[in-house]
């Protein structure tokens, strides 16, 4: 098999040279970092925020203690749809510690939230207007806000809140809202719908075939920071200290809201427990700020673990078809991937599950599809690799089923239908190496010890199979990032752009780069991050914050380097030159191709009596996709194990060998792949909102009954890559924040069919669906 792995890697890049445009060659450098192996990128760092955080000193949004501070406790709606006839609010008022009992009957007029994606700053997860008026859009919408000196004196006065409903039919299950009808689907304003050729005709003619139905629920966000936000107003300005994965949105989305500039308001938000998706613009948000506006005091709301159930949105659920022809050496003859997604009548983010299908595999004829169904429910959202995550379960399964009844190894199969350019765009890929990531996750896996017949392994009560899937997530650079630069004469740098840490290292990796590329010791450079108030518009969401840092950061160092350039006078070494003649290095610059024409950042500040030197610079618009098609790839192992007496399924063992160009940092983003694949765990084996279709009412809102994978469900993780750098990538890294969770679950679903035989096509796998 390695040889086949070989032959597919060797013809891929062939293509991809033939196909590029002029003057590209395999392994060029657009990013002088691409090629440097001697600095700190590459090389296993300590997270630098680490300190701080075991000793507690980190401050979490609902740490931040403001004099003559009050707590807010929200009142949920019990009902999907209709109106509030009757609202009690008297004994809550006159409740100990009260200060403010905030409806629609007293709310201050707002805006609704701007829906994320309709406007580039925009990120709110509904529009709906908020206390505005006594409609009820879904069963645990806010309908009530307490505020009271203390937390528990807010929540035992909310108790005492008594509502009434006048309701109207609402359409709480899949079967009733197709009914109500379905609509082609669009994402980031692409339309989620691709034909090429027939495909449905050369199916029913392919001599062999799949064709099944796989199904995802719906899935709740659970990071381990619970959704907070402390608001203060100042007058006309609003400062809010937020869990946010998008302070540049928030910022002005907020501004919109209540009618404000942009500059008035400044969000606020160095330290994350957790986003996933999650972390955006939420009602809670709104109702604080209103809240504090209308007391005339700053707001500290924390929601509970029910209420992030209640007002913050999680994972569409899914009904995909997935359906291949093929031909009898196993080469792809149609490839279908359609299928439903649920939204509501206010969002839009439908879960586009057939991303996968759009670039991983050739096939002669291919029908992609996601059509949405409107149910009256809290708005869903991104969740780790949205569309990806589910789409892989969908498509590496089916791709699984047709290697069983072709009698084909399931990893031959995958390369035998490798592309040799994008199967659905025909632009070149910028950088794959799947082919490599198979062979060497192979190798280390022990794949050859794989039986390809069902049920054949066994260990006392258990049998044992090994599964496999692919993994893959687009590279995004989204538009707007900015970057400041501070050098002091002192040889220190402090480098701000409205970024975010969550945990993943970012203010690590970034640190690593900006060090190297302004050629200074890492504990001289300190990068700001987490404040509407530094520039640039960057999301940390679609694993593209790390591309648009970069690529921020590597414009804002041309500036700097510009500026510096112009400083030095005539007969220094570096008179006359331009900024792709220099590069950095030991706290100063020098020509590249003749290193000892250097100058120091001290000498050239001191020269021209500056003690430091201030530059700020707006990233390039994100044209690489245009021309090349970029994407993370993976392959996922697992080995899994059923109990014959008691259906039970276990994970043993992960293994993650992955394709994401350079890893910036290796201590980091094994942290990161491990917790992708740990989170596709709980996607195959556990994750499971429970949703009362009577009541539209999520029922299972919290950590008690909604289940994640813990310590003891977590084997060995085990993982690799191939480190090859992407050429048209900053720094030659593509995102790897959420590619762990694609694959893991199919993979997982492929071992449990290779020990027990029984193929499980509904996620979660649970003991009753292989007993």
């Amino acid at each position: 098999m390695s040889n086949v792995i070989q032959e597919t890697a060797q013809k891929v890049m062939k293509k991809a040279v033939e196909m590029a445009p002029d003057g590209w060659m395999p392994g060029g450098e657009p990013d002088p970092l691409i090629g440097q192996r001697d600095g700190y990128i590459g090389k296993p760092v300590s997270r630098v925020d680490g300190p701080l955080k075991v000793k507690g000193q980190a401050p979490f949004a609902a740490e931040i203690v403001l004099e003559n501070m009050v707590y807010a406790a929200l009142v949920y709606s019990t009902v999907p749809k209709g109106r509030i006839a009757t609202l009690d609010t008297s004994r809550a008022e006159t409740a100990p510690g009260v200060v403010l009992v905030m409806t629609h009957e007293n709310a201050p007029k707002m805006k609704p939230l701007p829906l994320f994606l309709t406007a580039p700053k925009a990120g709110g997860g509904d529009a709906l207007p908020i206390f505005q008026d006594g409609s009820v859009h879904w069963n645990g919408q806010p309908v009530a806000l307490v505020l009271a000196e203390t937390q528990e004196q807010a929540d035992h006065a909310r108790s005492l809140i008594r509502v009434t409903y006048l309701t109207e039919r609402a359409t709480t299950s899949l079967e009733a809202a197709k009914a109500r009808g379905i609509e082609d689907a669009s994402f980031m304003g692409e339309p989620l719908k691709v034909e090429i050729g027939d495909a449905e005709s050369l199916l029913a003619k392919a001599p062999v075939s799949i064709d099944a139905v796989y199904t995802t629920p719906a899935q709740n966000h659970n990071p381990i920071e619970l959704h907070a936000a402390t608001v203060a107003w100042n007058g006309d300005e609003l400062t809010i200290h937020d869990a946010s994965q998008a302070v540049a949105h928030t910022a002005w989305s907020l501004a919109q809201v209540f009618g404000i500039r942009e500059e008035q308001v400044h969000v606020s938000s160095p330290f994350v427990g957790g986003g996933f998706g999650s972390k955006a613009l939420w009602q809670h948000q709104v109702l604080a700020a209103a809240a504090a506006k209308l007391a005339g005091r700053p707001v500290r709301m924390m929601l509970s673990r029910e209420g992030v159930y209640r007002v913050v949105g999680g994972r569409s659920l899914t009904e995909q078809r997935v359906a291949i022809g093929a031909g009898r050496d196993g080469r792809f003859q149609a490839l279908v991937h359609t299928g439903i997604s649920v939204m509501t009548d206010h969002n839009q983010m439908p879960e586009p599950f057939i991303m996968p299908a759009k670039c991983v595999y050739a096939a002669d004829s291919i029908k992609l599809n996601v059509a949405t169904a409107k149910m009256d429910t809290l708005a869903n959202t991104f969740m780790r690799a949205p569309g990806e995550a589910v789409g892989t379960f969908a498509l590496e399964s089916a791709v699984d089923e047709l290697a069983d009844k072709l009698g084909m190894d399931p990893i031959e199969l995958r390369l035998r239908n490798e592309p040799d350019k994008d199967p659905t765009e025909g632009t070149p890929f910028s950088s794959r190496h799947l082919a490599e990531a198979y062979r060497d996750g192979a190798e280390r896996f022990g794949w050859g010890k794989r039986h390809a017949r069902p049920g054949m392994r066994r260990e006392g009560e258990w049998l044992v199979g090994l599964g496999c899937a692919t993994a893959t997530y687009p590279y995004y650079r989204m538009p707007g990032g900015a970057a400041r630069i501070r050098l002091t004469k002192d040889g220190e740098a402090y480098v701000e752009a409205a970024a975010h840490e969550m945990g993943m290292g970012t203010a690590t990796t970034h640190a690593m780069v900006a060090a190297q590329r302004l050629g200074l010791p890492l504990e001289r450079v300190h990068f700001a991050y987490g404040d509407s108030a530094f520039p640039g518009v960057i999301l940390a969401g679609g694993s593209q914050q790390t591309a648009s840092i970069g690529f921020s950061v590597k414009a804002a160092w041309e500036a700097l380097a510009k500026e510096l350039l112009a400083l030095a006078p005539k007969g220094s070494p570096l008179h006359g030159l331009g900024v792709d003649e220099v590069h950095a290095r030991d706290g100063g610059l020098c020509k590249t191709d003749e290193p000892q024409r250097y100058v120091s950042y001290a000498m050239l500040l001191d020269d021209a009596g500056r003690d430091e030197i201030v530059v700020e610079a707006e990233a390039p618009p994100p044209l690489e996709t245009q021309h090349w098609s970029m994407h993370s790839f993976g392959a996922i192992f697992c080995e899994a194990r059923v109990n014959v007496v008691t259906g039970e399924p276990r994970v043993a063992r992960l293994l993650g060998s992955f394709d994401c160009g350079r890893i910036i940092n290796p201590k980091t983003a094994t942290s990161q792949f491990r917790g992708g694949m740990i989170m596709g765990m709980g996607l195959a084996l556990m994750e499971e909102t429970e949703f009362d279709g009577r009541m539209g009412r999520i029922m299972n809102p919290s950590l008690a009954e909604y289940h994640v994978p813990v310590h003891l469900d977590v084997p060995e993780i085990d993982v690799m890559w191939t480190d090859i750098p992407d050429p048209h990538a900053p720094m030659g890294a593509r995102g790897i924040g959420e590619i762990g969770i694609t694959g893991t679950g199919a993979a997982i679903a492929n071992a449990i069919y290779n020990a027990c035989g029984r193929r499980v096509r509904d996620l979660p796998i649970t003991l009753d669906k292989l007993l």
